[in-house]
């Protein structure tokens, strides 16, 4: 296996692992959106969006992950790590990524409302701030583009 084919096994993997964290979330009536951050190919943390129920607007699955990672890590930055979320990050999380120093970013559905990576706003990838995060979107897109699309259709 090449390293590339290898780099995408292991993104698949993990994308897999950020859609059943989705279910989880869908599964408590949250919009289905999964989260895990990983580095060295070891889960430091996970999480799902939880706003609805935490009363916490901060609450998206990336935060939930990255502070889940940073308790684990025992510190606020997390260098040489990827965030593997199941939507396009929204601006506060890119932000949040941004100052935890995640090398690394792979989400699967675009957001065409609140995208910061690169639908609406290119936050992680400005020149304006002092760290840059490699970002690859589009991994199992359909699969959770599927999953929002079925929760939002049952809420109409």
């Amino acid at each position: 296996m090449t390293a590339d084919a290898a780099g995408v096994a292991v993104d698949l993997h993990w994308m897999q692992r950020a859609l059943s964290l989705a279910d989880h979330a869908a599964a408590a009536g949250e919009v289905p959106v999964g989260a895990v951050l990983v580095r060295d190919d070891d889960e430091l943390g996970a999480g799902w969006n939880a706003p609805i129920a935490s009363n916490d607007p901060t609450a998206h699955a990336e935060i939930m992950a990255l502070r889940a990672a940073a308790a684990a890590a025992g510190n606020y930055r997390l260098p040489g790590s990827t965030l593997y979320a199941t939507m396009e990050p929204c601006p506060m999380c890119a932000g949040a990524i941004v100052q935890a120093r995640v090398a690394r970013v792979v989400y699967a559905a675009r957001d065409q409302r609140w995208g910061a990576v690169e639908s609406v706003f290119e936050i992680l990838g400005s020149r304006s701030l002092n760290h840059h995060v490699d970002c690859a979107g589009g991994v199992l897109a359909e699969e959770s583009a599927r999953r929002l699309k079925s929760f939002f259709e049952a809420r109409r």
